[in-house]
């Protein structure tokens, strides 16, 4: 996999029309156009740097990575801007592990616009990161994950999967020719390895020699080299029979080296006409190396490889004649061995992600990568100790203290389960104390003072034994202080409650009232609910009730004129009738009825 960093579509690019993936979703940074520092730099148009603000650490995090063994390289760039830096200073680490960092000058040197390591990929994903030192925004022109042979550069017991080997210098000889394994035509599985040529060692110290004849043996397993990397050499001189190359090294660090021979001189034709010693720094590591003799004919390669250890900071390497012909030497590798960190809990790191999200952590504190490794770039506010019974990292204290941190605490913080001090003070949380919080039980020092803190505080805290300090003053919680937190107190533990208006139950603070239990608190929150809902429905009845009998009022008010005639009717014939009572006559004497 190629990436094109900055580049919004994917990009093929001659001569061998490679194939270049867009930069999407992979990290953060700002994607702008690119100068490239060198003509072996890809020609892609685009880059992405990472300005300070964004945070000193900014990683490229890419999943779905197969598991095996892979060349990772790094081509830096230079941003097409008058106004910015035009040679910045960084560090780079692969998977929590330092690899590279970029010295002065190194936009002058081929060999040094891009750093490049073979490492094993184990768990499906791969993390770059990218640190800044100060010294400029870092800048990357593109990223490349080739897989090779899960054996290529096997170099003895100490080589395996805890080892990361950097290419610190590849030499293809005797030309002026820099190349590619791909211009080589070489086979993809040796990870397209860029060969910087060098024609000479010294001025009037060897010879070139080249051919056209086939190699035999060159591009076998497990490393795929080239054939055509053993069809030119230098060879020693009668003025200078040594041979003698020497490179800058970073001091104290063990160095693989891996040296290329083939037997190309037409002057030598059977064994025993060139043998010589192999000298690292003074020292004879291979003796009476014959050609011909170990690689069993002419024209066949040969590749012999050891691991010194560096004291200083030059190696030079040295071929002694011992018989016949002058020294030769075809190629030249020279890998920095590094000692693959050891990684932070990855339970450990998800709980901290969650807290960075859930308490909007500032980009400048740039929580990327792992959060212990490299060890020379931890995250911000974190502090780490490493287990060596399961040769993982940890957290141990956090302090993020008057940071300027919002939002709430995060129930997976309890994942950090190695807390000894959590001191999140001055900042602006709100939200209640997760009770999650109690259950890790290393913690000695809480403080979450001065954020805006309510609800009570969880009875698990209690459960806090190693805890000495807690201080959760200038916060707006309230109800009782656990009474194990209380009893604490009297064996000389150090708590702050105050400035919380509702809190009570412990000397300095007001006296709580009768305590109900949880159970009581629900009954009584639904007897008022209850009660409340009766009253509701009470008074709509009453409301119905009393706007019936306006209705009715209304109703007999329209018809009053009608009433009253009846009415008035109703009482004379009544008054009649009392009148009469002591006159009483038939009919015929009143004379007949009159009906209508």
């Amino acid at each position: 996999m190629r990436i094109s960093c900055g580049a919004r579509q994917n990009v093929r690019t001659a001569p061998t029309y490679a194939l270049w993936y867009k930069d999407f979703g992979y990290t953060g940074g700002i994607p702008a156009n690119a100068t490239a520092p060198s003509f072996i730099t890809p020609p892609l148009k685009t880059l992405r740097y990472f300005p300070l603000s964004e945070g000193p650490e900014n990683c490229y995090g890419i999943n779905r990575v197969p598991k095996g063994h892979y060349t990772l390289r790094i081509f830096f760039g230079l941003i097409k801007q008058p106004d910015f830096d035009n040679e910045p200073l960084f560090e780079i680490s692969v998977e929590g592990t330092l690899i590279h960092s970029l010295k002065s000058g190194w936009t002058s040197h081929d060999d040094q616009v891009f750093a490049e390591a073979l490492v094993f990929l184990l768990d499906g994903t791969v993390s770059i990161c990218f640190h800044s030192t100060g010294h400029g925004d870092p800048a990357i022109i593109s990223i490349e994950i080739l897989q090779v042979d899960d054996k290529a550069y096997y170099s003895g017991p100490e080589w395996g999967k805890g080892v990361i080997l950097k290419t610190t210098s590849r030499l293809t000889c005797g030309t002026s020719k820099p190349r590619f394994d791909e211009d080589y035509s070489g086979d993809h599985w040796g990870g397209d390895r860029y060969w910087e040529p060098i024609r000479t060692f010294g001025q009037n110290a060897d010879e070139p020699r080249s051919t056209e004849n086939s190699i035999k043996q060159a591009s076998d397993a497990p490393n795929f080299y080239p054939e055509a990397l053993y069809q030119s050499a230098v060879v020693s001189t009668d003025s200078q029979p040594d041979l003698a190359y020497t490179i800058d090294v970073d001091p104290n660090k063990n160095y693989s080296i891996w040296l290329h021979f083939a037997e190309i001189d037409a002057l030598v034709t059977d064994a025993g006409q060139r043998v010589f010693d192999v000298l690292l720094n003074g020292d004879t590591i291979f003796k009476e190396i014959d050609i011909l003799k170990m690689s069993g004919d002419r024209y066949t390669a040969l590749v012999l490889n050891t691991t010194v250890a560096v004291s200083g900071r030059t190696l030079t390497i040295t071929l002694h004649p011992k018989e016949g012909h002058h020294a030769i030497i075809n190629a030249i590798e020279i890998f920095q061995v590094i000692a693959a960190e050891s990684k932070t809990s990855s339970a450990e790191v998800r709980a901290l992600k969650a807290l960075k999200r859930s308490l909007g952590l500032p980009n400048r504190f740039a929580w990327n990568g792992d959060p212990c490794v490299p060890k020379e770039h931890p995250w911000s506010g974190a502090d780490c100790q490493f287990d060596k019974s399961g040769s993982k990292w940890f957290i141990d204290g956090l302090d993020l203290a008057s940071q300027g941190l919002k939002g709430f605490l995060p129930d997976d913080i309890s994942k950090l389960i190695h807390l000894q001090s959590l001191n999140l003070s001055g900042n602006t949380i709100h939200g209640v104390i997760p009770s999650s919080l109690g259950t890790i039980t290393s913690l000695e020092l809480l403080d979450l003072s001065y954020n805006f803190l309510n609800g009570s505080i969880p009875e698990s805290l209690g459960n806090l034994t190693a805890l000495r300090r807690l201080n959760l003053n200038g916060n707006s919680l309230s109800g009782r202080v656990p009474g194990a937190l209380g009893g604490r107190l009297l064996n000389g533990a150090s708590f702050n409650f105050t400035d919380n208006a509702g809190l009570c139950g412990i000397p300095g603070l007001p006296t709580c009232g009768p305590h109900l239990s949880a159970g009581a608190k629900v009954g009584i929150a639904f007897g008022v609910s209850l009660s409340f809902l009766l009253l509701v429905i009470c008074s709509v009845c009453y409301w119905k009730r009393r706007q019936n009998i306006l209705r009715a009022q209304q109703i007999a008010a329209r018809g009053a004129p009608y009433a009253k005639s009846r009415t008035q009717f109703s009482h004379d014939i009544q008054m009649s009738r009392h009148h009469n009572h002591g006159h009483t006559r038939t009919a015929a004497e009143n004379g007949p009825s009159l009906l209508s």
